[in-house]
């Protein structure tokens, strides 16, 4: 016999003289929290010194009674990240690839923090001849008190259990393994207190395992902690809102939450610290409520992963609240309260919302806080709240853009540093941002992380640069720091998120030719083109829309662009594609490769009329815009003019001068002035009424619309004095 079991034997002895002579110990203070009850103290292990690691000699088998998850769950948790901790879970890194599109369908609803998630683990039984560690024996001893013991002996053994490293996965499967998970979700649904504070002790501790989480909602744990969130004892609340935060980490157990009205409680703890805000409490934190609210923020920054619950916690009224306790000076009430507000942030009705509670001027106070993890999640939001322009001018306004900077300079932490990259890329976006950006040295600080940074990073710090070299004054800058080639270099890529923002850079930094000139010697052009081939769709649009600047400011376009063998019929099918933006950009394209008579005559050959002639037909504005210019362009070759009259393109292009952009009718009218040329075109624009449109636009403040506009009507005029000269003759 083993010394740990005669330890354990001796224990038991002990055991039966409870009954006789009961001790006045206390219990173990983790589980009488601060109820400080005095109960008989039965402590298994208390001597051991030495905690036995898992031994490699495990097999899996399906020896015992396995609760398996549905098949739909199967790619929704990554066993690799097991937080450790109740305020460490960090943001997906995903999200920072993703904006908007998350479908209503609660199938669909989730986060794309999910969408990142492994295969669910292989689950781990133990056969009974296994080399285990004793305490894997010691545990499964201790669940068979719990199944038959009176109250006291279910609370020694509770305490006992809590002994054990339950960290550590040969405990939590011993836990299961014996059915210890039925019992302690069992004891739950009694009256006792103690005995539920005890099992939700040691259910948030093991909960933290995939397979474990699983096992609970298999077994029907959720409802009964939902209902606990109703309990009169503050101790109870937040333990069994944590445990619901560590279950609720995939689909299936925050739908069950949601379904069993857990959204609604989880809000109402938030209201237990309204009052907590006061700043004559000394000492805030320590209070119970401010506790409560903290382990309902908790669980709401688990269950805010899916679009329904986001949904749900607005409806219950979660957003002021949030925003309430956003004030709070307390890092521990701020990283879930951030984090929920961060995860709903996606959400246009959430973002609407946060500027109304005046969020963003905390959230920005927040960034300059010591803790890296309130920084990373206040950064966060800002990235999903900055879509909105209004959000980008505040987060100004309030001083965000300097921290955002400076902390761009801290690159050891890299979730952090993908947050803040991300917040600055979106902030981006306005012009007076940019500036400030410029004016505090962040334009070469990013420059400087285009290399040896994850992807996650380089996506976010392409995508800033890429809005800040719309600036003449920025495009310079980034050529002196040397950004051209390493942005180049991230051309051969295959993430589609980095793609899309790295071309759209180049094409940027192509605007002034000095910068054109690196990236053609460094043959940008023909990675670019290569691009074209791409089956994301997003790529291969901004590809083509980078290109349209490469080919206006390279020395001898024409023959850059023939130099590229397959590449001119390559475009001009392109023009077959499903998609507006692709069929917008290609469109952009050909009118600069059309500008070369040669090129123009190839692409006339691949057959660039009937299909540009097939697009007439639409109703989106940047389409009609680019395709005008086309037509235009194309038009200056051969019967191209003809063509498009006999492929039916004039009539649709006439229906384009009643669009209300200013765009579309410049583009517009200069199609229509070129196939004017044409007397049967002529015919076909006055039959549609074109005179009169056109007529209206002769007194735009455009000049290039008016000369267009009024040389359209000039060689319509010609061609009817010509009919009725020819017809008096």
């Amino acid at each position: 016999m083993s010394k740990q079991e005669i330890r354990f034997s001796e224990e038991q002895q002990k055991d039966n003289q409870i009954q006789e002579k009961p001790k006045t110990e206390d219990v173990h203070s983790s589980v009488a929290g601060s109820e400080k009850s005095k109960i008989e103290r039965f402590n298994f292990g208390k001597n051991m010194t030495k905690r036995l690691e898992p031994s490699l000699n495990w097999r899996a088998t399906v020896d015992f009674k396995d609760h398996k998850s549905s098949v739909k769950d199967s790619q929704e948790e990554k066993q690799g990240k097991l937080e450790r901790s109740s305020a460490s879970v960090s943001p997906s890194r995903a999200q920072l690839l993703r904006k908007g599109g998350e479908k209503v369908e609660e199938t669909a609803s989730e986060s794309s923090s999910e969408s990142e998630e492994d295969e669910e683990p292989s689950d781990h039984r133990q056969e009974a001849n296994a080399d285990l560690p004793s305490e894997y024996w010691q545990i499964q001893k201790l669940v068979k008190y719990l199944k038959g013991g009176n109250q006291t002996a279910t609370v020694i053994a509770l305490c006992s259990m809590r002994d054990f490293n339950l960290a550590q996965e040969t405990c939590q499967l011993a836990i299961r393994d014996v059915g210890g998970l039925e019992v302690l979700i069992n004891l739950l649904d009694t009256d006792e207190v103690k005995c539920k504070i005890g099992s939700l002790k040691i259910l948030k501790e093991i909960s933290h395992n995939p397979q474990i989480r699983r096992n609970i909602v298999d077994l029907g744990g959720l409802p009964i902690m939902v209902n606990i969130l109703d309990s009169p004892h503050k101790s109870l609340k937040c333990l069994a809102a944590e445990t619901i935060a560590n279950v609720a980490k995939f689909k299936r157990a925050r739908r069950a939450v949601r379904q069993h009205g857990g959204i609604t409680k989880l809000v109402a703890l938030l209201d237990c610290g309204q009052n907590s805000t006061e700043p004559t409490q000394p000492s805030l934190y320590e209070t119970r409520d401010v506790e409560v609210a903290r382990c309902g923020a908790l669980a709401l920054w688990s269950c805010s992963k899916s679009h329904s619950n986001k949904e749900a916690i607005r409806k219950a009224g979660g957003i002021p609240l949030l925003a309430r306790l956003l004030k709070t000076s307390h890092e521990n009430m701020l990283i879930p309260v951030v984090g929920t507000l961060q995860e709903c942030a996606s959400e246009e009705n959430y973002r609407a919302a946060i500027k109304a509670e005046r969020i963003i001027e905390n959230l920005v106070k927040n960034l300059n806080s010591e803790n890296e993890q309130l920084q990373e999640h206040c950064a966060m939001a800002i990235y999903q709240c900055a879509e909105d322009e209004e959000t980008r001018d505040l987060v100004r306004l309030h001083g965000g853009l300097k921290p955002l900077a400076s902390l761009l300079n801290n690159t050891d932490n890299k979730e952090r540093l993908a947050a803040v990259t991300g917040a600055i890329w979106k902030c981006s976006i306005s012009k007076e941002n940019v500036i400030k950006f410029r004016e505090y040295k962040a334009i070469e600080t990013l420059v400087g992380l285009l290399t040896d940074q994850p992807e996650e990073v380089l996506v976010n710090v392409v995508g800033a640069l890429g809005e800040c070299c719309q600036e003449y004054e920025n495009r310079v800058l980034v050529r002196k720091c040397g950004g051209i080639q390493p942005l180049v270099n991230l051309l051969v890529g295959i993430n589609q998120a980095l793609l899309v923002n790295v071309t759209k850079a180049v094409g940027a930094c192509a605007v002034e030719p000095e910068s054109m000139a690196i990236i053609d010697r460094l043959d940008g052009v023909r990675l670019l083109w290569s691009l074209l081939k791409n089956p994301h769709p997003d790529v291969k649009a901004s590809a083509a829309w980078a290109l349209c600047p490469c080919i206006e400011n390279a020395k001898d376009a024409g023959e850059m662009v023939r130099s590229f063998v397959g590449g001119l019929e390559l475009v001009v099918n392109l023009l077959k594609s499903d998609n507006k933006e692709v069929l917008a950009s290609v469109c952009a394209a050909i009118t600069n490769i059309a500008k070369d008579q040669e090129n123009l005559a190839v692409i006339t050959d691949h057959g660039v009329v009937p299909l540009l002639s097939k697009l007439a037909n639409t109703n989106n504005d940047k389409l009609r815009r680019h395709l005008a210019e086309a037509i235009s362009r194309c038009c200056m070759w051969g019967r191209n003019r003809v063509a498009f009259g006999e492929h039916k393109a004039v009539a649709p292009l006439v229906r384009y001068l009643k669009s209300n952009d200013t765009n579309v009718h410049r583009a517009t009218a200069q199609a229509l002035y070129q196939l004017s040329e044409d007397a049967d075109n002529c015919i076909t624009m006055h039959e549609n009424g074109a005179v009169k449109l056109l007529l209206d636009m002769v007194g735009s403040p455009d000049q290039d619309l008016q000369e267009a506009a009024a040389g359209c009507i000039s060689n319509i005029r010609r061609l009817a004095l010509a009919t009725e000269k020819a017809k008096y003759n």
